[in-house]
């Protein structure tokens, strides 16, 4: 029953998971399709439906409505006044690769759309770092994930004899402490 659940409702809760935040949602599905739940492809094509709304929402938000939604949010200014000043340096680049920078992520399109950059070039651009975005770490994190199932199936494996070794050194400690108490 979770199983047809997460089936029916994982892509759609995704999408929302990723217009809202981002790392979190994504991270989480790429494990649920490392346990076959999803479908990894879908996945990165989930995510990056996702966050690309969100960039186009903040980046026509910020061009209609910007120096008021800063005015309403106080601690946004600074990262307002800062990702500006970034923008005014390397705009393209910043359109590429503010995604991959923790923090950035709601106030980057926001001050994009407020400085008057193309709203045709954001488009492109921000298609082309949503999908980097997206599919780099999808693909990352199932990868990451497959991984991890390898070494837990080693742990699980030689638990015993994990379990073991640390009993002796545990045991071996205690000796040692009791002899340098009786010695002292």
């Amino acid at each position: 029953m979770l199983h047809d659940l997460i089936r029916q409702f994982g892509y759609p809760a995704l999408i929302l998971g990723t217009f809202l935040e981002g790392e979190v949602s994504l991270l989480l599905a790429a494990y649920l399709a490392v346990r076959d739940l999803l479908q990894i492809e879908w996945v990165a094509l989930c995510a990056f439906l996702g966050t690309f709304a969100s960039d186009q929402l903040w980046f026509h938000l910020g061009r209609g409505h910007g120096r008021a939604l800063l005015a309403r949010r106080p601690r946004w200014q600074p990262l307002g006044e800062r990702a500006s000043a970034l923008l005014r340096r390397h705009p393209d680049l910043w359109v590429l690769g503010f995604r991959f920078l923790y923090g950035l992520r709601t106030v980057m399109p926001l001050a994009i759309g407020l400085s008057g950059y193309s709203w045709r070039r954001y488009l492109l651009l921000d298609a082309i770092g949503a999908g980097l975005w997206a599919g780099g770490l999808s693909l990352l994190a199932y990868s990451l994930g497959h991984a991890m199932e390898g070494l837990l199936d080693e742990l699980r494996r030689y638990q015993l004899y994990l379990l073991g070794g640390l009993a002796l050194l545990l045991t071996l400690t205690w000796l040692y402490r009791r002899r340098q108490g009786r010695s002292g």
